[in-house]
């Protein structure tokens, strides 16, 4: 009997072409845009199916199930992928800011099913695009919309009680249920300036000068820096002109090394509850600005653009301008356009210094 001879290895551009997935790339068949991607090891780019790019060997075919896992292997968009992407973030960034404006301007809040059937998106889709988009889901930028609401009535001349419903909140209990949360005291203490809220705080020193750091019932409310104490504790009241203002005792202390040690080295992090106090758009600029890894920087403009108002370049250089938390909220990350550090809260030295700290001078 003759012995079989041995099967030969097959060959990687027998396997690619093998692969149904490659029928669709020599059709450049549109319709299989999204189901995978395929890279190309001589370029070192990654195209969709139906990309009229010419058409590779079959040898230096890898093929991907989407463009994230493509990029994960060190593959970048080719021309035509890259300018669909830019068209595609630019589509979401509109539909999710009409979506804003919505949201603003009308005081019964539009289920998730309606804001995704006027984008023409399924709600699970909407939901992931929304919150890629602002970073934070479409209920919480509604719920911060009636607080900002809440917080405008609260200033005028209208009664708790209409100012709740003004907001659009359907209840007292409904609104109470998370007023706290929201205003951080109770309405008739915010009317009052932050009357009956105790607030303690201390004051200590870093390599960056003075630090301030406050904190509420919710967690810190405030991380100041500066050369002068006094005008630290200035400040502090300025932000709770009527709060009641208490040194920290020895169990505070803690809260202020935490502080200090994660100024100091910012890659730590900090696992401290934050009491953020905004409006709604300072809080999507500031959840935003919580996005930027350390070591990494991103412009005004592309903030502006990740929330969904790529116009509000100006306001969202106010926002960061507004921010009391100093590095936990790290407005040091975000820089102009080409680059230079511009402006900060604390002097444009000590943003330079913590970027230094980030590795990303």
């Amino acid at each position: 009997m003759n012995a079989s001879s041995p099967s030969r290895p097959r060959t990687a551009a027998a396997a690619v072409q093998d692969d149904p997935r490659w029928a669709a790339v020599l059709a450049r068949d549109p319709a299989a845009d999204g189901r995978f991607v395929y890279a190309v090891k001589t370029t070192g780019v990654w195209c969709h199916p139906g990309s009229p790019s010419r058409l590779p060997r079959p040898e230096n075919v890898v093929f991907f199930d989407t463009p994230e896992a493509a990029e994960a292997a060190g593959y970048r968009p080719n021309r035509r992928a890259a300018a669909d992407r830019a068209a595609l973030v630019r589509h979401h960034a509109d539909l999710v800011a009409r979506a804003c404006r919505q949201l603003e301007n009308t005081e019964e809040e539009a289920s998730l099913a309606q804001l995704a059937e006027g984008a023409g998106m399924s709600p699970y889709h909407f939901h992931r695009v929304f919150k890629a988009v602002t970073g934070v889901t479409p209920k919480a930028y509604a719920q911060a919309q009636r607080a900002r609401r809440m917080r405008e009535g609260l200033e005028g001349d209208a009664t708790i009680t209409d100012a709740i419903f003004d907001a659009g909140f359907g209840s007292n209990s409904r609104f109470y249920e998370t007023s706290n949360q929201r205003l951080g005291m109770r309405p008739k203490d915010w009317r009052a300036g932050g009357a009956n809220t105790d607030i303690r705080f201390a004051i200590g020193q870093c390599s960056l000068g003075a630090i301030l750091v406050a904190r509420s019932e919710r967690g810190v409310c405030a991380i100041l820096l500066g050369e002068d104490p006094e005008a630290l504790v200035r400040d502090l009241q300025d932000q709770f002109p009527r709060a009641h203002l208490i040194g920290g005792d020895a169990g505070f202390e803690e809260w202020v090394a935490r502080v200090v040690g994660f100024v100091e080295a910012p890659g730590i992090g900090l696992d401290l509850p934050l009491d953020v106090r905004g409006t709604a758009f300072q809080e999507r600029v500031w959840q935003a600005l919580r996005q930027i890894p350390p070591g990494s920087t991103a412009s005004y403009a592309e903030i502006a653009q990740r929330i969904g108002m790529p116009r509000a370049v100006r306001a969202v250089a106010q926002a960061c301008g507004a921010n009391h938390l100093a590095v936990a909220i790290p407005c040091h990350r975000v820089v102009r356009s080409d680059g230079a550090l511009s402006g900060y809260r604390w002097g444009v030295d000590r943003k330079r210094e913590l970027l230094r700290r980030e590795g990303a001078a």
